[in-house]
């Protein structure tokens, strides 16, 4: 039985259960929604009439946005999981009053405007959760191969709900049909609380808000996405056009079927009987006509399908304005756009790169239809109570927002080819030995080109820029690369194939299990795993206890990140004993342990969440071994486990780890956040650690991420000052809805401006001294002296650099951005009359108060960059004991370490008070050097 449904369905041994526990879920929520729809709509149409459904559809608009808002708060702040089971109750609950209102005859206009709007917020909220549970459950490979067979739940949902809605309500009455959905809704508890312990307990507090705050933050930062794409923008616009269409239909059909059946149990059975029968229409179009009708008529033609045969239904109800014209109608609708134009649609958002699309799709689906669902409420208002027309006259409306329509289809196909185009170029790049210009017109023959004959830098840099792009056209060329020479092409090769599943590469990926790379081998395993028709039995019984080390080991590891969502599969190979045996094995006599196996070790330890031997990554995140430290970090960042935060935090200032620590500390999600801020009140975030922060923080852009970047913009380090307003610049950029505070950026330049100043005052007069000794003869007695004030020299026109690009950056958060950086770019030409017209530019676009301030740093920057002494700002030269001390105020580009090396070299006991305190030196080195300059200046007479 388990082959038949593998072999079926696709799914494996441990996911079987799991994927019918999801797929009943979704079953019963929309087998429940069948039956309170037609069953609410009946009731509202029957008391109120359809005149009253356009007030139902604004309040619906308004209240779904408003109860969107307060339920991302609150699953943001409270578990998931609680707030699901009480949602469930709730609406339960609230069902069951209604079946008894009904059994009573206790029904109001009050609780039928309550109800339809109810019904409508349980559908919205309701299917959110699922999908939010879903995606915790799967991740993203399982969900390609299991999402489709959890939909087919919903479909059968869709079916069911309303013929059983049909049946109850005609013989037993419609109070029976809602107090029936009310038990079912109750079936979902132990369903949640199975999928929670079998899967979602796993995932810690870090995973879980993760997977929340993602789907919070898709709708947060869409619309910049949309208005900026006109490809987005078409797309945005042809979804709320069908949906305002849908309503119009909508109303028409509910208005001449109260007509027709004026009894509300009879209405309720009509209306399930025929939303069944539109959601079987749709199955069948999509099971069989649908891939054909694409192949034939292509995406953009596909799309005209449903405008083209509403608009040929509607002027049929001109001619014959009957029920069962809109029956037609609303089949029409109800049927093409669930399956030939939800598939278009699908097809013709593809140009656009993954995470974009993801963004956009979500916001597109939710808030354009409920924009859409008011207004096509106030068009109904104005056509219906204001001018008082007939309803018949709602289809002339209906074919002109179907020509609308229709123009903006061939608006999209147009957007549609040029997003095609503009990715291709974008993917395009070529090493500078390849010689491979790009010629108009044929930007895939390049790709192909850089692919079949690139060297393996230009090849592994066209992977990268082809990550978001999964193109057919490329799967041929990229399969030949499974024989390049270099193991990372092969990699990079097979990551990119395990995208499509008609590659026919099984045999070839098979013979790289035989390689020795550690890394090629689980990559391959990895492939074979995911695409082979064999069981996962015959796959573990082939290579978990293979003679070669490599396959051996690579297998586990394949095991252990298969039983993350498939517990059974751990126990069923023994997994932890395996894993236990091979960490006392090798912890014994950890010098001579190959380090591949260590690393191994290391990824199966985090991805089979054996905390028990958590202590075994986090011992080999302080490994001598760079190599072992590298996948010691990338376990933790698979875990996101809280006791890996401190270590991870640690590698922030060792650079060669550095980029690694980032991205698992990333992989923290957004909750990574607020233990920054706790660890920054606590004061316990190290300057070379807290320099790095902002790079960590703008990955997510949230409230509390601006809140850090704020916090870090205050640092003494000039660094952290410079990564904390790129950050920011970043999030500005991405996400239109947070808000930086004004009044803060400002005091900020002020202080930028002030520490420019300060900087540029002790660099005179470092220069002057220097310019001096020049002068002099450099003899063999203060050439020491002199190489110290040089090197100190540098590092401060390094950190004037640094400052003047922090500057930028804040005038960037205060301004418009395209202006600021014109204006940055000439500062930095070397045409000084480019540098004056930028002076005068900016002198027009900035507050007086700013002005005032930023407008010297510039002046100097502009005019008297190559001559110090006679800068436009007031620098008046200082003593050496002055500028000493000050510089013991600054933080970054090693300034300290250099001031110190200069004062030992002067030898002058004059200058120990610049050395005090010796408790200042947070760097171990440089407070070691302070104190032995100390001591040699006190030895001094």
């Amino acid at each position: 039985m388990r082959k038949l449904i593998h072999k079926t369905f696709g799914l494996r041994d441990g996911e079987i259960f799991i994927s019918f526990l999801m797929q009943l879920y979704i079953f019963i929520i929309i087998t429940v929604l069948l039956i309170v729809k037609p069953t609410v709509n009946a009731l509202f149409v029957s008391q109120l009439g359809a005149d009253n459904l356009p007030y139902g559809y604004l309040l619906v608009a308004f209240i779904a946005v408003a109860t969107t808002y307060f339920y991302s708060k609150a699953i943001r702040n409270f578990s998931l999981v609680k707030i699901t089971v009480l949602s469930l109750v709730v609406f339960s609950l609230v069902f069951t009053i209604l079946a008894v209102l009904l059994n009573f005859n206790f029904i109001n206009k009050f609780i039928l405007y309550f109800y339809y709007v109810f019904v409508s917020l349980f559908a919205v909220v309701a299917t959110s959760q699922f999908w939010i549970f879903a995606n915790m459950v799967f991740n993203a490979r399982e969900a390609k191969r299991i999402f489709g067979f959890i939909g087919a739940g919903a479909i059968a949902g869709g079916i069911f709900g309303g013929y059983l809605t049909s049946i109850i309500a005609s013989n037993f009455g419609k109070e029976y049909t809602v107090f029936l959905a009310s038990i079912l809704l109750l079936a979902c508890i132990p369903i949640l609380r199975k999928v929670y312990t079998l899967r979602i307990q796993y995932l810690n507090t870090f995973k879980r808000k993760q997977v929340i705050a993602s789907q919070d933050q898709l709708e947060k930062s869409s619309l910049k996405l949309i208005s900026k794409s006109k490809h987005l923008s078409y797309l945005a616009f042809i979804t709320g056009i069908s949906v305002i269409v849908a309503k119009l239909v909508d109303f028409q059909f509910s208005d001449f079927a109260n007509k027709a059946i004026p009894n509300s149990d009879e209405l309720a059975a009509f209306f399930g009987f025929w939303f069944s029968t539109f959601n079987v229409v749709a199955l069948v179009l999509q099971l069989f006509f649908t891939n054909k009708i694409l192949n034939k008529l292509g995406v953009s033609s596909s799309l005209l399908v449903l405008p083209l045969t509403i608009g040929l239904g509607s002027l049929l109800f001109l001619t014959f304005p009957e029920l069962w014209v809109l029956i037609i109608i609303k089949g029409i609708d109800g049927s093409f756009k669930q399956s030939l134009n939800k598939a278009a649609v699908e097809l013709s958002i593809m140009p656009i790169p993954l995470h974009i699309k993801n963004q956009a799709k979500s916001y597109i689906d939710v808030a354009v239809d409920s924009i859409a669902t008011g207004f096509a409420g106030f068009l109904l208002i104005f056509f219906i109570k204001k001018l008082n027309l007939s309803t018949s006259y709602i289809t002339v409306i209906v074919i002109l927002f179907v020509f609308i329509w229709i123009v903006l289809i061939y608006k999209l196909r147009e957007a549609y080819f040029e997003s095609f185009k503009k990715n291709i170029q974008k993917t395009l790049t070529f090493a500078s030995n390849n010689n491979v210009k790009p010629q108009k017109g044929n930007n895939l023959f390049d790709i192909k080109n850089v692919l079949e004959n690139g060297t393996e830098e230009a090849i592994l840099n066209m992977f990268d820029r082809l990550k978001d792009y999964k193109l057919k056209a490329l799967q041929k060329p990229i399969i030949q690369l499974l024989q390049h020479p270099s193991n990372k092409v092969k990699i990079e090769a097979i990551e990119y194939l395990d995208f499509f599943d008609d590659n026919n590469i099984l045999t070839k990926v098979e013979a790289l299990v035989y390689e020795k790379d550690d890394t090629l081998v689980y990559i391959a395993l990895d492939y074979i795993l995911a695409h082979s028709p064999k069981t996962e039995e015959h796959f573990f019984n082939t290579y978990l206890n293979h003679s070669d080390v490599y396959i051996a080991n690579g297998a586990l590891l394949a095991l252990a990140k298969q039983s993350q969502n498939n517990q059974s599969l751990g126990v069923l190979y023994q997994l932890k004993k395996r894993l236990e045996d091979k960490i006392e094995l090798h912890t014994a006599d950890d010098d001579y342990v190959k380090k591949e196996i260590i690393a191994g070790l290391l990824l199966s330890i985090a991805y089979s969440r054996m905390t028990n031997h958590y202590d075994f990554i986090t011992k080999h995140l302080n490994n001598k071994h760079p190599y072992i430290v590298k996948f010691a970090t990338i376990a933790a960042g698979i875990t996101a486990h809280e006791v890996f935060i401190s270590d991870l935090l640690n590698l922030l200032a060792i650079k060669r780890h550095r980029k690694r620590a980032i991205k698992s500390l990333k992989n923290y999600g957004p909750r990574i956040i607020n233990v920054l801020l706790d660890l920054e009140s606590k004061g316990e975030l190290k300057s070379k650690v807290k320099k790095n922060i902002p790079k960590i923080v703008g990955a997510f852009q949230n409230e509390n991420a601006v809140k850090m970047l704020l916090k870090i913009l205050k640092s003494k380090d000039s660094t952290s000052r410079l990564e904390a307003t790129k950050s920011l610049r970043k999030i500005k950029r991405k996400n239109l809805n947070l808000t930086i505070s004004n009044r803060v950026i400002k005091n900020q330049i002020y202080k930028e401006c002030g520490f420019y100043e300060d900087i540029l005052e002790v660099l005179t007069s470092i220069q002057h001294t220097i310019n001096k000794d020049l002068v002099d003869d450099v003899n063999e007695n203060n050439q020491t002296i002199y190489e110290a004030r040089k090197n100190l020299s540098n590092a401060l026109e390094l950190e004037l650099n640094k400052s003047f690009l922090t500057l930028f950056n804040l005038l960037s958060l205060l301004y418009n951005e395209e202006d600021i950086q014109i204006i940055f770019k000439a500062m930095k030409s070397e045409i000084k009359e480019a540098k004056i017209n930028a002076i005068e530019l900016l002198e027009n676009l900035l507050d007086s108060a700013i002005k005032n301030a930023v407008l010297p740093v510039l002046e100097h920057f502009a005019i008297e960059e190559d001559n110090l002494d006679s800068s436009v700002l007031e620098t008046p030269l200082i003593s050496e004991l002055e500028y000493l001390n000050k510089i013991m105020t600054i933080s970054g580009s090693n300034i300290r370490h250099f001031a110190v090396t200069y004062i030992k070299a002067a030898d002058n006991r004059a200058f120990l008070p610049a050395l005090l305190p010796l408790k200042k030196y947070r760097n171990k080195a440089v407070g070691q050097l302070a104190y032995d300059t100390y001591i040699q200046l006190l030895k001094k007479d």
